[in-house]
């Protein structure tokens, strides 16, 4: 039986990547992957934003490997260990205090939408309310709680049952750009005959990666902030794809001046792609009862080594400085294509992208990028938006080789009768 046949044979239906990027992996260094017939590919999915540091980073590699040479702990549930208290130490001096933010850390299961469910779980024993409310377009998790936060209509398809505890808004510019959004959330929760319940809280990512890269402007998010701590809610903000430098500083939400309520982390933060999920709290919301949330993976040291290795970029200015620099190549090389095919440029940091109007044309391009060695996703409510995603860590040269292969397969593509892509 061939490889391709033993996936069919014996993996679920369930598998989405694999069928839009038909390849076997074998290996993988730095910004690329490598197929078992030794292709290699200019990786700009990046574990979907879990690899903020490349593939096996050689630090971070030599990190684990020591650790796990010694016989260091790697499962120990909420056990304290060195290796946690080295994470918390860096995470706190490196990160938190720069930034003057204070916050306890819950570290929960391994995925962000554990970190999601845990937020949630916590906002309502905090303001014994019970309504959430979330966002259009927005995407914080495929189980249940996290899924019913979600906008996308294909993600809360294969829920199987009914989503509820969760009030949806329209996202700054979802209602167009002469809308106030937050003035009807506002007036809606403010009059007692709107049929919107006081939430326990808001939850918003503040550039939505899933629901298409759409941007939240710097005023909206203060004045969401406001306008939730008016009504007696608490402000979660999700960086499970946004953090760890994505859009540029370590956290998204930087860029408003915000202290949120509670901050959800994952993807990047372990590291090496090593699962770990992280929630941070205000002190004063830290009402948990001993075991009232917990799972067995919350412990994983592996990605506690690898994550507080990582954790050392951002002791060097230069790091962020680099993301900059990577960023206004990403927008240049973007923006150009926008204007070659009639797109339009969206995103921050090292996480931007085109959308055209024409639905099917940005998939098309991701197909033709694969072909011309470029791994690239795409995202939006109809998967209408090419979605670029490198590593922090690439080489310039890569990173531009990369965004001219694609620039090629979309004047490939848009030769193609098919197409009418003008925005």
């Amino acid at each position: 039986m061939g490889t391709s046949s033993i996936f069919e044979r014996y993996e679920s239906q369930v598998r989405s990547y694999c069928r839009d990027i038909s390849v076997v992996f074998q290996r993988a260094s730095g910004h690329l992957l490598i197929d078992e017939n030794g292709r290699s590919y200019i990786d700009f999915l990046a574990g979907a934003g879990a690899l903020n540091y490349g593939h096996n980073n050689p630090e971070l590699k030599r990190a684990v490997i020591d650790y796990m040479a010694a016989d260091g702990v790697t499962h120990s549930l909420d056990l304290f260990t060195e290796a946690k208290r080295a994470f918390i130490q860096e995470f706190q001096q490196t990160i938190l205090a720069p930034r003057q933010l204070d916050y306890r850390m819950q570290f929960t299961g391994p995925t962000g939408a554990n970190a999601v469910e845990a937020a949630l779980k916590l906002a309502r024993r905090v303001t014994s309310r019970t309504s959430i409310v979330s966002f259009t377009n927005s995407f914080h998790g495929m189980s249940y709680g996290a899924l019913a936060t979600s906008g996308l209509r294909r993600k809360r398809a294969g829920a199987g049952f009914p989503l509820v505890g969760v009030d949806r808004f329209p996202f700054d510019g979802y209602l167009g750009p002469d809308v106030d959004t937050l003035a009807y959330i506002d007036a809606a929760l403010s009059d007692p005959g709107s049929g919107i319940d006081a939430p326990a809280a808001f939850i918003v990512e503040t550039l939505q990666a899933e629901g298409g890269l759409n941007e939240a402007s710097v005023n909206w998010l203060r004045g969401l902030a406001d306008v939730a701590h008016k009504h007696g809610a608490l402000l979660i903000v999700d960086e499970i794809q946004t953090g760890c430098g994505r859009t540029g500083p370590f956290f998204s939400f930087e860029r408003a001046g915000l202290h949120p309520d509670i901050v959800c982390l994952a993807k990047s933060i372990g590291g090496l792609g090593l699962p770990m999920a992280l929630v941070l709290m205000r002190p004063e919301h830290d009402v948990w009862e001993p075991g009232q949330h917990n799972g067995t993976f919350r412990g994983n040291n592996l990605a506690f080594v690898a994550g507080t290795q990582a954790l050392q970029f951002w002791r060097e200015p230069s790091f962020q400085a680099s993301i900059e620099r990577k960023a206004d190549l990403v927008r240049s090389h973007l923006a150009e294509i926008a204007r070659a095919t009639g797109g339009e440029l969206r995103g921050l940091g090292m996480l931007q992208g085109v959308i055209w109007r024409d639905r099917g044309f940005a998939r098309a391009v991701a197909k033709r990028a694969l072909e011309g060695g470029v791994i690239v996703e795409t995202c939006g409510a109809w998967d209408h938006v090419l979605k670029v995603m490198p590593p922090l860590t690439i080489p310039e040269a890569a990173l531009s080789d990369g965004l001219s292969r694609i620039k090629r397969a979309a004047l490939a593509e848009m030769a193609s009768p098919q197409f009418d892509v003008a925005v």
